[in-house]
């Protein structure tokens, strides 16, 4: 958990970060998304529309073929008789062409088109909502009456004049709807409106009202619904996702359904039960219009999209701005926090991948599955809260992880200079109580060492040897404290609390002898004398933290455990041992190390005895022999404490046969020639008959 003072500072940089990033939601960037939009939309749109959708289309070989046979364009309206008698077992037929004035070619070509419009009885004529004055005569109106809805168009979608098409032609077309579309404001055609407010009516969209007359849609109270659902629109607009083929849907020339050579291959049993769409799509018709997915697009397949996407349900969904919001906290709190407690580069730069690929990844899954959400937003919250975060944190945290790193590193195991940065705090001036193992590694005689060999050499031996105890130290995940002269005091379980803490410095002890060893032999070879070296350890609370004055201090432990270990220490000197332990660090440090027992002892100025040990070496690593002795030394102490002296005499003598300068095993016996001398009676022995009395520091 980062503390009290972290986390003030991660929600500040969240805060600033969300009110900078937020700027994306305003107009301004507006033309970003929609083109972030657009990018989905040729990536993940599908390539094909519905097999039962057609369009027939006006395109520039229908036009160049009635051309060769002197008919030009506009084309007199006789001539779509035969397209619509082919189209008459079609669904619906939708006409993408606007006939709002009478024929130049008389009304008998306006009568013979309405007659073929009525015999078909499936056409569905456009009607186009403006903003420039328009007449509408009583055809007319009766034609916008029939085609208007019992609802209110919302806002935005009002406009107060329609063009209708000719009398003739309305009054036989079986149904009607609006053909006027807008663009975006970067004229790119995303959002089709579905009802409007024209004339004083509430219109449908071209393709609308035939799905409301089949229940494909509904309407209730003002709203649309597909399949119970309500249409996701905004301000009457529908996200329609086109298709990015060159041909999504089956497309007919106009020409082969008119000439009698078409009619062989598209008989007026192929359109049987589809919904055809007939439009322009030659260039210089002018109804060609950029969209999401082509910079080129005939109006004709816009309305055939429109068309596919309410018959199956497959609009688009946006996403409300409030989840927006949510997403855009949640990258940035989660961005901010992790930049704010990890001082690692790389871990840094890895998080910004996986949120990157995650940022990015999500609308994209999304839009797959038909949701929008806003690419832009989420993207610029992650950069600006990377940016914000990483730069905050070089300019503040990270020259206190430089401070950190800089004064830790040098004397402590890397794991926990990364827990010092990751908790700062730890470091602040003070201190807390807390478990810790306590080392003291001190080289005996150094004095006479000292006395020996010039200064330079004295020097030299010296930071041999605190640099090997130093280094077997730090590689068991210890703390140097300090360094007192030939003495190196180091400590466990602080800052980072582990479980292994005494473990460890015991085999930081075993490991400083070892590597004592190798330094000893360096300086035979150089004629130097070899170095002997004590260490203390003991386990207890004690204060750690950084303590000392406000222009210095150190991060360090003291209390009774520190006297303690430093006075385990000096009492190898007594044992003639090398290093030694207390009860409470072999508790701590388990079973994986050979011990034998030094007895109780009272050091000076502690009322308490202590029971202390000789660490020998790590349990596995010892050889039978010596375990078998180990085994034997601890009968011995047995039968001391149970005051069988003379049997544990006879086994201290026989340790002493083995190892003559073994020193406990004659310490313990002749304390069992005494005990047999002074004690012919039980009754004579005081409580701490069996406690050393350590007289000196």
């Amino acid at each position: 958990m980062p503390s009290s003072q972290k986390l003030q500072r991660i929600i500040f940089i969240s805060l600033i970060s969300l009110l900078i990033s937020a700027l994306t939601l305003t107009p301004i960037f507006s033309n970003f998304e929609l083109k972030a939009y657009d990018l989905l939309s040729r990536m993940l749109n599908p390539k094909k529309g519905s097999e039962k959708i057609v369009i027939v289309q006006v395109d520039q070989a229908s036009l160049d073929s009635l051309a060769s046979e002197s008919v030009t364009w506009p084309w007199p309206r006789q001539i779509y008789a035969p397209l619509f008698e082919r189209l008459s077992e079609a669904d619906a037929v939708f006409v993408d062409i606007i006939f709002s004035e009478p024929s130049s070619y008389g009304n008998e070509d306006d009568t013979i088109l309405a007659a073929s419009i009525a015999k078909a009885g499936n056409v569905i004529l456009p009607i186009f909502a403006t903003a420039n004055k328009r007449t509408v005569d009583d055809n007319g109106k009766s034609f916008l009456d029939k085609l208007s809805l019992n609802a209110v168009a919302e806002p935005g979608l009002t406009l107060p004049f329609a063009i209708t098409p000719i009398a003739p032609l309305a009054s036989t077309a079986h149904g009607g709807g609006n053909v006027m579309m807008k663009p975006d404001k970067d004229g790119v055609y995303r959002r089709i409106p579905l009802m409007f407010q024209a004339a004083g009516k509430t219109l449908p969209h071209f393709v609308l009202g035939h799905l409301l007359e089949k229940q494909i849609i509904t309407l209730d109270s003002g709203r649309l619904f597909h399949n119970g659902a309500e249409l996701p629109t905004e301000q009457g607009a529908l996200l329609v996702p086109f298709p990015t083929g060159t041909k999504p849907y089956e497309t007919v020339p106009a020409v082969d359904l008119i000439s009698d050579a078409g009619a062989v291959r598209y008989p007026a049993s192929y359109f049987k039960g589809k919904k055809v769409l007939l439009g322009l799509s030659a260039a210089g018709l002018y109804d060609l219009k950029p969209t999401a997915v082509s910079a080129v697009s005939s109006g004709v397949s816009i309305h055939a999209a429109t068309l596919d996407a309410l018959i199956h349900g497959t609009y688009i969904k946006r996403l409300p701005d409030t989840l927006l919001l949510l997403i855009m906290s949640l990258i940035i709190a989660s961005v901010c926090g992790f930049v704010l407690t990890h001082s690692s580069i790389v871990a840094n730069l890895l998080l910004m991948l996986s949120m990157l690929l995650t940022t990015v990844g999500l609308p994209f899954l999304l839009f797959k599955s038909g949701w929008y959400l806003a690419l832009i937003s989420p993207l610029a919250s992650l950069l600006v809260s990377f940016a914000a975060a990483s730069i905050y944190s070089y300019a503040t945290e990270g020259r206190e992880r430089r401070f950190v790193r800089r004064t830790f590193s040098q004397y402590m195991d890397e794991t926990v200079v990364a827990h010092l940065l990751k908790f700062p705090d730890l470091i602040k001036p003070g201190g807390k109580r807390q478990r810790v193992t306590v080392f003291f590694a001190d080289i005996a005689g150094f004095t006479t060492i000292a006395e020996q060999f010039p200064p330079e050499e004295t020097a030299l031996m010296l930071h041999n040897v605190l640099n090997a105890v130093s280094e077997e130290v730090i590689k068991n995940h210890g703390v140097i404290d300090k360094y007192i002269g030939d003495c190196v005091m180091a400590f466990w379980g602080a800052p980072l609390d582990s479980p292994n803490a005494a473990g460890d410095a015991c085999r930081a002890a075993l490991a400083s002898l070892e590597s004592l060893k190798l330094v000893n032999e360096g300086f035979k070879a150089r004629g130097l004398g070899a170095i002997s070296m004590r260490i203390g350890l003991h386990t207890g609370d004690a204060v750690v933290g950084n303590l000392g004055s406000d222009r210095l201090f150190d991060y360090t432990v003291v209390g009774d455990t520190v006297n303690l270990a430093s006075r385990l220490e000096s009492a190898n000197k007594y044992f003639s041992t090398r290093i030694m332990l207390s009860e409470d660090t072999l508790q701590d440090a388990g079973a994986g190390f050979l011990v034998r027992e030094l007895g109780l002892i009272a050091v000076k100025g502690k009322a308490q005895s202590v029971r202390i040990f000789e660490l020998l070496s790590l349990q596995d690593n010892a050889p039978e022999t010596v375990l078998a002795w180990a085994e034997r030394y601890k009968k011995a102490m047995e039968l001391f404490y149970n005051r069988d002296w003379s049997t544990a005499r006879e086994l201290f003598e026989s340790f002493l046969i083995e190892q003559p300068d073994d020193w406990p095993s004659a310490y313990y016996r002749d304390w069992c020639s005494s005990c047999l001398e002074s004690y012919p009676s039980s009754s004579l022995l005081t409580d701490d008959w069996n406690v050393i009395q350590m007289k000196e520091k």
